[in-house]
């Protein structure tokens, strides 16, 4: 049964809801809402469900230190729960990383701490759902 709750939001957040509720053409608030909490609720359940799928990207410099082989030993470390990685060179200095992974969840905040613990990572952003 749906339940009915009120919520304040600032001023300047409603003018863009608004904007974007035009944009997309939702008509309702509520219905706007519940998107947002559903897409809140499936980016942030594999922090505390058990097993986890998703991606992980890394822009790096790879002038820094050892950088590339650093990543390589990292990746060796987790080839249980690594299915497939891409890299791409986006200029002279800077490459970006994508990393595709399926395990426990606790061993994939492993995997990102040690890959955000690198020197020469310059972004890190993960999109990991509940496998389960």
């Amino acid at each position: 049964m749906p339940e009915k709750f009120g919520v304040y939001i600032p001023e300047d957040l409603r003018r863009e809801i608004e904007r974007y509720m035009k944009t997309l053409g939702f008509r309702s608030k509520s219905r706007l809402i519940q998107e947002a909490l559903r897409l809140f609720i499936v980016e942030h359940k594999w922090q505390v469900s058990g097993e986890v799928a998703g991606v992980i990207g890394v822009v790096y410099n790879h002038d820094v230190g050892d950088v590339d082989k650093e990543l390589t030993d990292v990746q060796h470390k987790y080839i249980d729960e690594i299915i497939s990685t891409v890299h791409v060179h986006l200029d002279k200095e800077r490459c970006m990383l994508t990393i595709i992974v399926r395990g426990s969840t606790e061993r994939i905040r492993e995997l990102i701490r040690q890959i955000e613990g690198l020197r020469g990572i310059l972004t890190l952003r993960s999109m990991l759902l509940s496998a389960k």
